[in-house]
């Protein structure tokens, strides 16, 4: 695919182009999951969005992509608890042993061909991208929309990382409201005792 846009190609006068979303609470360390795709550090702190962002997500996401990793694990089969009903597009290197699920289709194909799908699924609606490392593939690419990001007061020390390219270059970032694109994020914490 060229430098081109992809919103380019697949957008027509007159209609909605959802955004492609790449969207993780993450704690402090820079760890979207624990090891073996552990979610449990999120219950064991309790820790949870602001008011109405994830009822937001619900009403504005028409498909998922996620990674199949993040799908086979624990809490990969129920986006939000469950609350969320739509598409989704789960990317694998082997989606014939796959286990069949209703609205979910397994794909070895190229991520950019698959955010055009979940577009086209989400029908003017938002994508939802649910795995680091197709969310890194997309940043690449240039295929990304918007990065939200939640931080919770906690360091893992270990699982996935949201963005790790050892070698690579940085990428940069810049806020969607206003302000100062060099600024930085201040949270300050202590340890809880």
């Amino acid at each position: 695919m060229s430098d081109k846009r992809l919103s380019d190609d697949i957008e027509r006068p007159g209609e909605r182009r959802g955004r492609v979303l790449w969207n993780f609470m993450m704690s402090l360390d820079g760890f979207v999951a624990g090891r073996n795709h552990s979610m449990d550090w999120m219950q064991m702190g309790g820790y949870r969005a602001e008011p109405g962002v994830i009822e937001e997500y619900i009403e504005r996401t028409g498909a998922i992509i996620a990674g199949r990793d993040g799908w086979d694990s624990p809490v990969g089969h129920s986006p939000w608890g469950g609350a969320w009903h739509g598409p989704i597009f789960v990317l694998t290197h082997h989606p014939e042993d796959a286990e069949p699920a209703e609205n979910v289709t397994f794909l070895h194909r190229d991520p950019a061909d698959v955010v055009q799908l979940a577009l086209a699924a989400a029908g003017g609606r938002d994508v939802m991208v649910f795995s680091p490392n197709i969310g890194a593939q997309l940043l690449e690419l240039g295929l990304i929309d918007e990065i939200d990001l939640h931080i919770a007061p906690i360091l893992l020390g270990d699982g996935i990382r949201l963005y790790s390219k050892p070698g690579g270059a940085p990428i940069l970032l810049g806020p969607l409201s206003e302000g100062d694109a060099t600024s930085t994020v201040r949270v300050r914490y202590r340890p809880a005792s």
